[in-house]
């Protein structure tokens, strides 16, 4: 997958913004895009009280990743090609428990992706 003209950036996702509604909520469309995976990290969760994003995805709980100890980790997702508008979207999106890495997926692409801040 090459970044395209329109949608030069690619962003790595594990949790909700996989998530058809939350998409449309944030960029207006639904996005496509190819499974990845994210080696290195871990998973857990942690709980959500902004109600904006309460309400896009209708979850209390959502997916968080942090760096592991243990190299044969990895985190499943996907990964999608997006706009600067959109990654500004998903900026605002995201609450303050996450911040945005770039990271290395296993099939080669760099990505942005949300991690523990």
């Amino acid at each position: 997958m090459q970044p395209s003209r329109d949608y030069p950036i690619l962003l790595f996702s594990y949790g909700t913004l996989q998530d058809k509604a939350v998409q449309l909520a944030n960029f207006g469309r639904e996005l496509t895009g190819q499974a990845d995976q994210m080696p290195g990290y871990r998973q857990d969760w942690v709980e959500i009280t902004d109600p904006e994003v309460l309400a896009a995805s209708g979850k209390t709980h959502h997916p968080i990743v942090s760096p592991s100890e243990r190299g044969e980790d990895s985190v499943a997702g996907m990964v999608f090609q997006i706009s600067a508008e959109e990654l500004a979207a998903a900026d605002r999106y995201e609450v303050s428990d996450y911040k945005r890495v770039s990271v290395s997926l296993a099939s080669g692409l760099t990505a942005w992706v949300y991690v523990r801040a």
